[in-house]
C-alpha cells in the first residue's frame, strides 16, 4: 500500500528542474474557511491548531468550566501521568484528614492498641484510609463529636473521589480513539519531475484502522486586489484515502501549475504566515466506529531541500516492516533543489 507513496516521497526522485518566475496567486474567494468564519479569520494572529491538534481559539461567557476541562485533560493524559496524579491526590487527601484527626489530640481515635500503631500520625493515616476507601477500620473508632464529624465528611469525600476516578478509568478504556504520530516536519521534496509538499504519519496504536481519509488545508495571507487577507485552500493530494493503514503513509500534495503553492519559496511562505491544517479520519475496528486526529504545521515546520529517508527495515521472518523511530528522518539535497520553483509549475500558463 505505501510503497508507491514512499517512492513519491523522493527516495529515488530526480533533481528539480531550473526555477521559473513567480506566478500570480489563484483566486481563493470560493474556498472553505474550515468553520472559523472569514471575518474572524482575518483577525487571528498565530496558528489555528497546536501540533497535538488542540484548537487555539477561546470562548468567553461560559464560565471557567474547570470540571469539564479537568475531565478532558484526564482523558487525554498518558497512563503513567494519570495513575501518578491519581495516587498522589488520594494520598494527599488521606494525609490531610490524618492531620485533622491528629490535631484533635490522642483521644480522638481509640482502639488502636491491639494493632500496634504507636505513631499518632500513622495511626490517624491508617484510620483515614479505612474510612476513605470503605475497606474498614478494624477495632479503631472515633471519639468525640469533632472526630465523628470528620468521619462523616470523609465517608462522603472518599467514595465520591473513588467513584469519579473509576469513571475516568472506565471512560478511557471504552473511549474509541486513534493514536496517529506525524512527522516532526513537513517537507518540500522532489516529486514527479517537480516538487511536492509531504508529511508522514503512522498508526501508533495496536488496533487496526481502515478506510483512512485525510484532508490538508492551507491557510495563508495573500495579496488580492491590493488587500492582504487570509485565505483557505484545500490542497489536492496524490491520494486522499487508503483502505488499510497497517504501516505508514506519506501524504503528498503535488505542486503543479494548478496548486495554490505554485511558485512558492521559503521566504514567501514565511511572509504569508502559512499554516497547514490536517484532519485524518478512519474506521477504528476495535469499537467499529469512526475516529479522527488533527495536527498542523506552520511555515516554520516546513523543511526545504530535503527528502524523507527510507523507513523500511528488515524483520527476522522476512515480513515487511518499518521502524517508527525513522518517521521524521530526512536526507539533505543540494541547496536550491526544492527551495526554488520547478519549471512545470508554470507550464499551464505559458
Amino acid at each position: 500500500m505505501t510503497e508507491p507513496t514512499l517512492h513519491a516521497a523522493g527516495d529515488d526522485a530526480r533533481a528539480a528542474p531550473p526555477p521559473a518566475p513567480p506566478l500570480p496567486l489563484p483566486d481563493a474567494g470560493a474556498d472553505d474557511d474550515l468553520g472559523f468564519g472569514r471575518v474572524a479569520a482575518q483577525q487571528v494572529r498565530g496558528r489555528f491548531l497546536a501540533r497535538d491538534g488542540t484548537p487555539l481559539s477561546r470562548k468567553y461567557g461560559l464560565g471557567p468550566q474547570r470540571a469539564e476541562r479537568f475531565y478532558l485533560r484526564a482523558l487525554a493524559a498518558r497512563w503513567p501521568a494519570l495513575l501518578g496524579w491519581t495516587s498522589a491526590t488520594i494520598l494527599l487527601l488521606n494525609g490531610a484528614f490524618a492531620l485533622a484527626f491528629v490535631s484533635l489530640g490522642d483521644g480522638a481515635i481509640a482502639g488502636s492498641e491491639s494493632l500496634g500503631l504507636d505513631d499518632p500520625f500513622f495511626r490517624a493515616f491508617a484510620f483515614s484510609v479505612g474510612i476513605f476507601t470503605t475497606t474498614g477500620i478494624g477495632s479503631m473508632h472515633a471519639v468525640g463529636s469533632a472526630a465523628n464529624w470528620l468521619v462523616v465528611i470523609e465517608s462522603l469525600v472518599g467514595p465520591l473521589t473513588l467513584l469519579g476516578t473509576g469513571g475516568i478509568l472506565v471512560a478511557r478504556l471504552t473511549r474509541p480513539r486513534m493514536r496517529v504520530e506525524f512527522s516532526e516536519s513537513a517537507i518540500v521534496a522532489p516529486y514527479e519531475g517537480g516538487r511536492g509538499l509531504m508529511f508522514r504519519m503512522v498508526n501508533a496504536s495496536p488496533g487496526e484502522l481502515s478506510d483512512v481519509r485525510v484532508r490538508v488545508n492551507l491557510i495563508r495571507f495573500e495579496l488580492l486586489d491590493g488587500v492582504r487577507q487570509r485565505n483557505f485552500h484545500q490542497l489536492e493530494l496524490e491520494r486522499d484515502s487508503v483502505e488499510f493503514f497497517t504501516l505508514h503513509w506519506t501524504v503528498v500534495h503535488p505542486i503543479t501549475a494548478s496548486s495554490p503553492l505554485r511558485g512558492v519559496t521559503p521566504e514567501q511562505l514565511a511572509a504569508d504566515e502559512a499554516e497547514l491544517v490536517i484532519l485524518v479520519s478512519a474506521h477504528e475496528e476495535t469499537f467499529a466506529t469512526r475516529v479522527t486526529a488533527r495536527t498542523s504545521y506552520t511555515w516554520e515546520d516546513v523543511r526545504w531541500d530535503t527528502k524523507f529517508a527510507s523507513i523500511f527495515t528488515s524483520a527476522p521472518d522476512g515480513v515487511i516492516a518499518i521502524d517508527v523511530e525513522r518517521l521524521s528522518r530526512t536526507e539533505p539535497l543540494p541547496e536550491g533543489s526544492t527551495a526554488r520553483p520547478a519549471a512545470l509549475e508554470g507550464a499551464a500558463l505559458q
